[in-house]
């Protein structure tokens, strides 16, 4: 069962539901939300002890039909236990995100003059979908559903223990720009390196030209001088 989930605009708490009051979910919610990029959507996964922390964030290009409503920085964030994985929580996370811009359209709010908590009418929402896609197993056959749905490869998602991060204060990028850019690079470096034998190849062949004339003009004049040269007098 999650432990905790939030939504959040920048850095301020909208809406969000707790199931412990012993919960750390919140304080950690707090650490990571200061450094999500909304620049490009995201969707990534962080670790601490036993739970893993799960978000989706939302980017400009994700309402181009609403750029002024602010609904480009929000961010739909759930603590789980880490036994249950990423498909549960990611399709948890859709789910809350549908509803809540069904329930906040963009077009017609302003997230960013909402104050803390300004949502809190979606409270209950929250508890509702949390207690359907992590207490029941037709819930989470249905976040499972949701997820395949919605996320294209759930490999996109990558998983970062979070003291680390903190500890190095630097923004973590999805896994899968990480390996298109290796993949990139592989290719260039493929790329090079055939260019580079064609190169040498042909650099030897001029070689190997420039050798047989030598070999082929130094045989001339053996000959020549062994049988006369043409033009020489008696």
């Amino acid at each position: 069962m999650h432990n905790d989930s939030c939504i959040a605009h920048g850095t301020t708490i909208l809406t969000e539901h707790t199931t412990s009051a012993a919960s750390q979910a919140s304080s950690l919610a707090s650490l990571i939300l200061p450094k999500i990029d909304h620049s490009k959507p995201q969707k990534l996964t962080y670790t601490h002890n036993q739970n893993f922390i799960h978000y989706i964030a939302d980017a400009p290009s994700d309402h181009p039909s609403a750029p002024s409503s602010g609904a480009g920085a929000l961010t739909y964030l759930v603590a789980a236990p880490a036994d249950l994985g990423r498909r549960v929580p990611f399709g948890y996370l859709v789910a809350i995100r549908q509803r809540f811009l069904a329930q906040y359209p963009p077009a017609e709010t302003d997230f960013a003059a909402l104050p803390a908590y300004g949502a809190a009418a979606f409270n209950a929402t929250l508890r509702q979908l949390m207690v359907e896609y992590g207490a029941t197993r037709g819930g989470r056959e249905d976040a499972i559903r949701t997820v395949q749905g919605e996320i294209e490869d759930v490999r996109e998602i990558m998983s970062e223990n979070i003291e680390r991060v903190l500890e190095r204060g630097e923004r973590i990028d999805l896994l899968v720009d990480k390996t298109d850019r290796l993949g990139g690079s592989a290719r260039d470096f493929r790329v090079r390196s055939r260019g580079l034998r064609r190169r040498m190849w042909w650099k030897n062949m001029r070689l190997m030209a420039l050798l047989v004339v030598v070999v082929v003009f130094l045989i001339y004049l053996f000959v020549g001088f062994g049988c006369g040269l043409p033009g020489e007098f008696p």
